[in-house]
């Protein structure tokens, strides 16, 4: 099975309330609306899915690794209960699921139990949407082995809280599918209401894993007293509802476009409506005509009206009114949703890193793409999403090969080269990191020739705390965005396709592979200069705050690339942890109309080489910057490391266009050294 992070919400205690049931399978009580399961009447040692009928698998095999055995090792109430446990990153192979009878979307829905981690480790649990399992998720449940818990609807972090470990507790979850109200309860103390994408629910699925949210892998949980209860909605003739209040993901001084969804939780069709959404003492108001919204169905209003972020807790209010222009409807206990905003405040001039591993052959890495976006649409003042690609025609070798010494797998990444993560988590570990006061702000700066390539960019630091200089380095990307090509390596492997493995922005409609004339790659990561570490020797021993000091590099750009659709990313390095403290983003223009800052040539990092054409398959031409009487050597690598060609020009004094022959070289992925004196450059050549 593959698990997204997903959705948790409102509880009120149901424990005890759902004796009241119309049938009794095996010893379990079950009927189309509820269950209750204390696991005191089976054996130790039974399988849940053999024992009773309310219980199975995510497979549908029973009595196998998939499913969970009573144990009497400890329980919340009498002296039997459940337990599951992993060390896999993967998680299982225990993955039972409950189904709750049917596919709830109105009404009430409640669900308990008795849950008690183990030291040390995480449990985690999900609620299936549909019947069918695997179709969609409505969310997940992540408890983790630190005590915090949060609850994420695959996209979007929702709620963030904390849970007791190595204790029992019991964990409620309450949701009006109405109004799309889920509430979550630990020991009957609410711990917040969220709102879903997806407004159903289905079954439980308990699958021990501990991977996200910087899990470290080991799951061990017992479950006991588990309970659910569904009661029934009983449709008016009229009746609106606003059931979504979405797009305000955001930081405080952020401008954010809601958008609502109501749904016709009446029998009577629905025309027309007025909406209002209030915030921060300001109401925007959208009329909406001309519709036709049957019986139950939903239906999404985009507000062109703006509000901007404050900090603090400030409610969202949405109304809807007027309904069929027919004033009051027949209930008008749904007619307003509210969601409390508590918008991070970013620490001043703070730009939060995101590196992630990719590849066109890695049919999960569509995941990262969608959070990568959503992460730029979201923060993108904030944030420098860095797409490191490995094996496919928009590597860059010595990136990827820095990087793959930090990550497990694809895809993953880092968040100010913090611990390996994946993509999905990146939200949560920036909203942590974007508060951290970094030591200097950083001001990108540039001047680029168009008509030759040469770029030079300086980065200037605004430092606010004295530190040690020469503890930090200074690294210079760019990515560019909207890259699109043909033949072997473009098309895009995607396991989501068929929706099988739940939705992922869209490529859960299409096919695998993705056609490469379908795909366009944003974030890539061109070059990183002079490499993973960055380059040291900027600053003094002694920098003092409020100092302003200053790096750059000159480099040539590869003329195959568009630099109107390219980033300046400036990283500020602190060498002694190797994380990153800060950094800044700006396209060529924006950074052009800075200003480039010059500093005394010894403080500037030059990489004085480009290659064209780029694919070559005969002649590909090394041009190089200024050579001022230094040594000029050139190597060739394939992707295996080995050296397949090597060339010393000897001393040279002035520019150079150098000529090799590739013809000799097999189709693929090769990496161009040139050394002149003492400085190394990297370059990927691609031969076809």
């Amino acid at each position: 099975m593959l698990y997204f992070s997903f959705i948790l919400l409102k509880p009120i205690s149901m424990k005890k309330i759902t004796l009241l049931l119309s049938s009794v399978v095996a010893a379990g009580f079950v009927s189309a609306q509820s269950m209750f399961e204390d696991f005191e009447s089976y054996s130790v040692g039974n399988y849940m899915g053999v024992v009773s009928p309310a219980w199975s698998t995510w497979s549908g095999a029973v009595g196998g690794a998939e499913d969970v055995q009573v144990t009497a090792t400890m329980a919340s109430s009498g002296s039997n209960s459940i337990f599951f446990q992993t060390s896999s990153s993967s998680g299982g192979p225990q993955d039972v699921v409950v189904p709750f009878g049917g596919e709830y979307n109105t009404g009430q829905f409640l669900f308990e139990t008795d849950m008690y981690v183990q030291s040390g480790k995480g449990a985690y649990f999900n609620f299936q949407a549909n019947n069918t399992v695997g179709e969609i998720w409505a969310m997940n449940v992540q408890m983790v082995q630190d005590g915090n818990l949060y609850v994420d609807d695959g996209v979007s972090l929702l709620l963030t809280t904390t849970y007791p470990t190595a204790t029992w507790f019991t964990l409620t979850i309450d949701v009006n599918l109405n109004t799309n109200d889920w509430e979550v309860l630990i020991d009957g103390v609410s711990q917040g209401v969220v709102q879903t994408d997806v407004n159903q629910i289905a079954s439980i699925d308990i699958f021990p894993v501990n991977a996200s949210y910087a899990g470290n892998d080991l799951a061990g949980y017992y479950c006991d007293d588990v309970e659910y209860n569904h009661t029934p909605y009983v449709v008016p003739t009229l009746n609106g509802g606003v059931t979504q209040i979405k797009d305000l993901n955001g930081l405080s001084s952020q401008v954010i476009l809601p958008t609502v969804k109501v749904r016709n939780l009446g029998s009577t069709t629905i025309t027309s409506f007025d909406l209002d959404v209030t915030y921060n003492s300001t109401t925007i108001t959208e009329n909406v005509t001309g519709v036709s919204i049957a019986s139950l169905d939903y239906y999404e209003v985009a507000f062109a009206g703006s509000l901007t972020l404050v900090p603090g807790l400030n409610d969202v209010v949405a109304t809807i009114s007027n309904v069929n222009a027919g004033g009051a409807d027949d209930d008008g206990s749904d007619d307003t949703k509210t969601v409390t905003l508590n918008p991070i405040v970013p620490a001043p001039g703070k730009v939060v890193v995101g590196e992630e591993g990719t590849g066109t052959w890695c049919g999960w890495c569509p995941r990262g793409a969608v959070f990568m976006d959503k992460m730029e649409t979201n923060y993108d003042e904030f944030w420098a999403g860095i797409a490191v690609h490995n094996g496919d025609p928009m590597t860059h070798l010595d990136y990827d090969a820095s990087m793959g010494g930090f990550i497990s797998g694809y895809p993953s990444g880092l968040v100010d080269r913090g611990v390996d993560m994946d993509p999905s988590d990146f939200e949560a570990e920036f909203l942590n990191r974007v508060q951290i006061a970094p030591v200097a702000t950083i001001t990108p700066g540039a001047d680029y020739n168009a008509s030759t390539g040469v770029i030079k960019v300086s980065f200037t630091h605004d430092f606010s705390s004295a530190v040690t200089g020469t503890d930090y380095a200074v690294a210079f990307v760019m990515t560019e965005d909207g890259i699109t090509g043909s033949g072997s390596g473009w098309p895009q492997a995607n396991y989501y396709a068929g929706g099988g493995s739940g939705e992922m922005g869209g490529y859960e409609l299409l096919p695998n592979p993705v056609p490469a004339s379908s795909m366009v790659y944003d974030h890539v990561a061109r070059f990183i200069v002079p490499g993973w570490d960055g380059q040291s020797g900027f600053f003094p021993a002694s920098v003092s705050a409020s100092d302003v000091l200053t790096a750059t590099f000159e480099t040539t750009l590869d003329p195959s690339w568009d630099a109107n659709s390219m980033h300046i990313i400036g990283l500020l390095i602190h060498e002694p942890t190797g994380t990153v403290d800060n950094a800044c983003k700006a396209t060529i223009a924006e950074a052009v109309a800075n200003g480039y800052v010059g500093v005394e040539e010894n403080n500037t990092y030059v990489s004085n080489f480009s290659m064209y054409p780029n694919p070559a398959n005969e002649l590909v031409n090394i041009k190089t910057g200024e050579v001022a009487n230094e040594n000029v050597t050139l190597s060739i690598f394939d992707l295996s490391g080995k050296q397949v060609a090597e060339k010393n020009y000897g001393t040279l004094n002035g520019t150079y266009n150098l000529p090799v022959n590739v013809a000799m070289l097999a189709n693929g992925i090769y990496s161009v050294h040139i050394q002149i004196g003492e400085s190394v450059t990297t370059q990927k050549l691609v031969v076809e």
